[in-house]
């Protein structure tokens, strides 16, 4: 899937993936509406890096493709082409899953 959007500077576009088992507790099923969303996504499209004092770019830690983790609250939900997407801060991804 090709995104037709570019971040700016150190922000990213995120995939959330989706979590493979459905919660239960005990026989009772929780519907979507109730269940927590994935916290773990993946990166679809990255900005070029943070402009530092002197002008010069900090290049991303993070790049096209990474499986990331990031926290409950991080980013903004935005809908590009009908699906959900989130973009955030470099600094609010937790880690890179490594493979």
């Amino acid at each position: 899937m090709a995104i037709k959007v570019r971040p700016l500077h150190d922000r990213i576009i995120v995939l959330r993936l989706d979590e493979e088992d459905e919660q239960q507790v005990g026989s009772i099923i929780i519907p979507d509406t109730a269940k927590e969303k994935p916290q773990q996504g993946k990166v679809m499209a990255v900005g070029k890096g943070k402009v530092k004092e002197d002008g010069g770019l900090a290049p991303m830690d993070v790049k096209k493709g990474d499986t990331i983790l990031f926290g409950k609250y991080s980013g903004q939900e935005i809908k590009l082409d009908g699906e959900e997407f989130l973009i955030m801060r470099e600094d609010e991804v937790l880690g890179v899953i490594q493979k």
